[in-house]
Order: C-alpha cells, then sequence, then structure tokens
C-alpha cells in the first residue's frame, strides 16, 4: 500500500485537488447546534438517526460494493429508516500519496484480493479503475443523492480493524498516532469535502485508549483538531469522542472543552452490551440495567443534562437473537435512547467484510444486512428502532403539545387504544395515545377523565373514569430499571403491566424485580417518555 509519507499539508491538497471531482449531492443541510440539540437551518430539530457503513479496512474501500451496487445500498439504508450514514475512513487515506492514489483495483491486487475485482467490475464498473479517494468521493456523492446525510469518520490511522490497546493507534503519540499529521488529515478531508452539502459532520476520532491517554492531551489535541475542522469548513458540525474506548466523558462534568466557535459542537459516546458482560452475566437483570444506566449517565448522558448535543455513534448487538444477555441489554439502552432522545448511530451497516483480520468474506452478525448485502438480517430488529428514528422532542415540535408515550423496547411499539376505549395494545408509536401522569399518580388520556386501571390477574388492562383515586388505579415505576409500572390492588397484591402473545397490554404479577438471575423481565418493561411529536399521524 506504500509507505506513510509526512509530507506537507498544502502539496496534498493540491494533489487531491486534481483527482477529488466534487458531484454536487442532491440534498443540501447545514447544521447548528442549539443546546442539546441539532438544528437546520431554520432552527428545527434535525435527529441524526445513522448507521455505520465501514470504509476503513485493509482495501480502503466501502465494504459491500462486490455484493450491490452502492445505489441499491444507498436505497437500502433509506428503505430502512435512516437519514444519515456514520463513514469510516483511516487517516492514511488522507496523508499517504501513494495510498490515496491507488485504484480500487490496484488496492485489492496488491493484498491479495484480486477475487474481489470481478464483482466489483459487475456491481460498480465505475469505480473499479478510480483512486480510493475518488472511489470515497464517490460513496458520499451517492447518499446525496438518495438524500442521506454523512459523518466522516476518522475511525483509525492505519488501514485495518479497530481496535486494540496495542494496535498504535489507540492514542495520542501512539507509533501511528502522530497527532500534526492527524491534524492534517482531519484539515485535508474537511476541506476536499467542503461544499458538499450532504456532509454534515467530522467526526474526530474514534475510540481513543490505550497506555496512554490522558485528559491533559485529550483537552490540547482535541481542541487543535476541533479549531482545526472548524477553520477548514465552518459549516459542519464538529464531533468529539472520549477516553477508554469511547466510553468515557466525565471529565467533561467539571472542565468543558475552550473553542473560539460556538454552535457546532457535539459530543459521541458508545455503549456496547459485551462492555458490561459481567454485570448482565452475574446480575438480576433489573439490577443489571440500573447498574448500566446509572455508568451511562454518570460518564456521557450527563452532557445531555448541561445542554450539549450527545451522539451515541456506536452500539449494537448480535441480530441472529440468540444472546440472551445482549438482548437485554438492547432494550435497556433503548429505554435510554427513548428517554433522552440523543441522535444516534447503529454499528454496522454490513453483513460481511471484504476481509477482517484475515478472514475473507467475515460474516458480521452485528451487520444489519444478510451477508450477500440484499435484505435485513432482522427485521424485528428494524421495528424495534423505528420509533426511535424520529424526535421525541426538541425545537419544532409544539412544546404545547407535552406529553407522556409508553414505550416497549422490547418490541419498540407504544400503548394504544384500539376501537374500545377499555381495550389497549402495542401499535406503532406515532399513533401512540398521548398519556398524563398525574401528581396523585395517575396514568390517564390526556384531555380526558379515562385512567389506566388494573382489572385482575392476567387480565386487560382498562380505561376507566368511575374511580381514578382507589385502588389498581396509581401507577409507580418501580425496579432498579425503572421501567416496570406497577399498581397495588388492595393492601396486598402489586400488578404490572405486562404484554400477552397478542400484544394485548394485560396485567401480571411483578417478576425479576430482585436476586434472581435467570428470570426474564422484558415484557413488563415499559418506559415512559416525555414528548410533544405529533401523534395519530
Amino acid at each position: 500500500m506504500g509507505q506513510l509519507f509526512f509530507f506537507s499539508f498544502l502539496p496534498l491538497v493540491s494533489f487531491l485537488m486534481i483527482i477529488f471531482s466534487q458531484t454536487k449531492p442532491v440534498m443540501a443541510v447545514s447544521l447548528n447546534t442549539n443546546s442539546r440539540w441539532i438544528v437546520n437551518e431554520d432552527g428545527q430539530r434535525v435527529k441524526l438517526s445513522c448507521v455505520n457503513w465501514v470504509s476503513h479496512l485493509a482495501p480502503v474501500v466501502a465494504e459491500g460494493l462486490s455484493k450491490q451496487p452502492m445505489d441499491a445500498i444507498s436505497k437500502r439504508i433509506v428503505s430502512m429508516g435512516f437519514n444519515c450514514v456514520r463513514l469510516t475512513w483511516p487517516l492514511s487515506l488522507a496523508t499517504n500519496r501513494s495510498l490515496a492514489s491507488l485504484t480500487v483495483r490496484q488496492s485489492f491486487q496488491s493484498l491479495g484480493l484480486s477475487q474481489y475485482i470481478s464483482s466489483i467490475q459487475d456491481n460498480n464498473p465505475s469505480i473499479v479503475d478510480l483512486s480510493l479517494i475518488k472511489a470515497f468521493q464517490a460513496v458520499v456523492a451517492n447518499l446525496g443523492a438518495n438524500n442521506l446525510m454523512v459523518i466522516l469518520d476518522n475511525h483509525i490511522s492505519e488501514p485495518g480493524w479497530c481496535c486494540s490497546e496495542t494496535d498504535g493507534n489507540g492514542f495520542f503519540g501512539d507509533k501511528y498516532f502522530n497527532p500534526d499529521v492527524w491534524i492534517d488529515g482531519l484539515t485535508q478531508m474537511a476541506t476536499m469535502f467542503k461544499g458538499v452539502s450532504n456532509f454534515v459532520g467530522m467526526s474526530l476520532r474514534n475510540e481513543l485508549r490505550g497506555p496512554r491517554q490522558n485528559v491533559n492531551d485529550w483537552y490540547r489535541y482535541m481542541q487543535k483538531g476541533a479549531e482545526a475542522v472548524h477553520s477548514a469548513n465552518p459549516d459542519v458540525l464538529v464531533i468529539l469522542s472520549g477516553l477508554s474506548y469511547d466510553t468515557d466523558l466525565s471529565f467533561l462534568r467539571n472542565q468543558p472543552l475552550s473553542l473560539t466557535f460556538t454552535g457546532k459542537l457535539v459530543f459521541e459516546a458508545h455503549r456496547y452490551g459485551f462492555t458490561d458482560d459481567k454485570t448482565w452475566r452475574n446480575g438480576n437483570a433489573n439490577e443489571a440495567c440500573g447498574i448500566v444506566l446509572d455508568i451511562i449517565m454518570r460518564s456521557a448522558g450527563f452532557l445531555v443534562e448541561q445542554g450539549w448535543p450527545l451522539f451515541f455513534s456506536e452500539f449494537g448487538m448480535d441480530l441472529r437473537g440468540n444472546n440472551t444477555l445482549l438482548n437485554r441489554y438492547m432494550n435497556c439502552f433503548l429505554s435510554l435512547a427513548a428517554n433522552l432522545d440523543f441522535d444516534w448511530a447503529l454499528w454496522t451497516l454490513g453483513g460481511s467484510y471484504y476481509v477482517k483480520q484475515g478472514v475473507i468474506g467475515f460474516n458480521e452478525y452485528y451487520g444489519l444486512l444478510t451477508w450477500n448485502w440484499t435484505d435485513p438480517r432482522n427485521s424485528n430488529f428494524l421495528q424495534r428502532i423505528s420509533a426511535l428514528q424520529s424526535p421525541f422532542q426538541g425545537p419544532g415540535l409544539s412544546e404545547s403539545n407535552e406529553h407522556q408515550i409508553i414505550f416497549h423496547p422490547l418490541t419498540g411499539l407504544c400503548v394504544l387504544k384500539e376501537s374500545m376505549p377499555e381495550l389497549l395494545k402495542l401499535g406503532p408509536c406515532n399513533s401512540s395515545e398521548a398519556w398524563s401522569y398525574t401528581a396523585n399518580k395517575n396514568l390517564s388520556l390526556k384531555g380526558t377523565n379515562f385512567c389506566l386501571q388494573v382489572d385482575g390477574l392476567g387480565k386487560p388492562a382498562k380505561l376507566g373514569s368511575d374511580d381514578c383515586t382507589g385502588s389498581g388505579s396509581q401507577w409507580e415505576t418501580i425496579s432498579d430499571s425503572k421501567m416496570h409500572l406497577s399498581s397495588e390492588v388492595g393492601n396486598a397484591t402489586s400488578f404490572c403491566l405486562d404484554v400477552d402473545s397478542d400484544r394485548i397490554i394485560v396485567t401480571n404479577i411483578c417478576k425479576c424485580l430482585s436476586k434472581d438471575t435467570t428470570c426474564d423481565p422484558e415484557s413488563q418493561w415499559f418506559k415512559l417518555i416525555k414528548s410533544t411529536r405529533n401523534l395519530n399521524s
């Protein structure tokens, strides 16, 4: 792939200007920040609901282009409800002239992967003899032609799989992480994409980590990187990651970053179920969820409370769905995503890689798409995240329309009423009922005197207006997960909302509140979410 050259900024910019033709995409977006929200030119909220598309591995070609035409992939992203892509890239794409000028064909040949060339020729003939940087630009342009915003994520320095403590890419000063070269690379990429209207954000560096990491250098270099990107391209959001594989931004609580610009700064965080594997494996599910949510709030979620946009740029799970612990984690995380209504990017789009860690055609089970990039791997999971792809609140939505919705993370659905007012069922959240949670702990349909009531063990929950102060009409969130909606009947029995096989809302004995590590509480997990979203649309 050629040696890494440390050369001055201007010659490479000139070089990239020559090979980097600018094809204007269809959409035009200019994003800013307003307190904790990302907004458009009119001040209305734009929620980033993104998927990661990998382009930082050894070939330095967006994955999947041997399986499907890039336009088909872009259209598939749109069909799954996403509005943006976090597109990963290695630093050497912008700092290594030999690498940037390799053609797609030459890149695969140099890696002994010539078997991919004919399939790329079949599916994407226009890129096979383009340089790597122009092929990368072609992907960005095609995403724009399909009205998809793009966040460019500097994922790693040298092309390859990320991440480990000792891969030389982890922190400033590591073998492959020269801060000056990094700043040059960010500047070059921000400059080259200036004017590309669907390029809305630059994620400065993925998952800082390793023995060199420290807070002082984080402030020193992240500030320099942010200023460099903003100076080169003041139109884009500047997105900063934390320490410890982007799980820790806690140091910002008492020491904000000092920058010369405003209205463009976003912080990003990552969280996977395996991060807290022991907690989920050894604890009761409610207790584990409470512990993990507390960690996330202390390490990153507090930024929302301080008025900063928070972008969870990586989370995901094995979409075969056979890992009980990861399933529970995801339901716990989705409750937080709905409650905080933050921006996010799912890991990952593709169902396979050209080559990953020496394995050719690696099957990616975290991928939304199947191995051949044709169909969704798990359509139920797409339903679970669909409610989160639109904002629940924020500028541009009606503040006078504030209400609660009852979100069910296991299904991604919300509580709504059927044709009979006393029958409640799960359904699409954009058709949810607007609920009021009153001071006396009633859950009532907003603007009515109908309140949620217990009608007995295993029976459908009902809406009644006769007595909203009596037994079985007051609801509290209990358990460490804060996701059991419980009402006491008489002085002895507590019932919790539950869901039967027909998705009808019933009431059952509250389960899995503590101790038992094998008990599954997920059917009883509901989250009251503040919303100003227009409903029944």
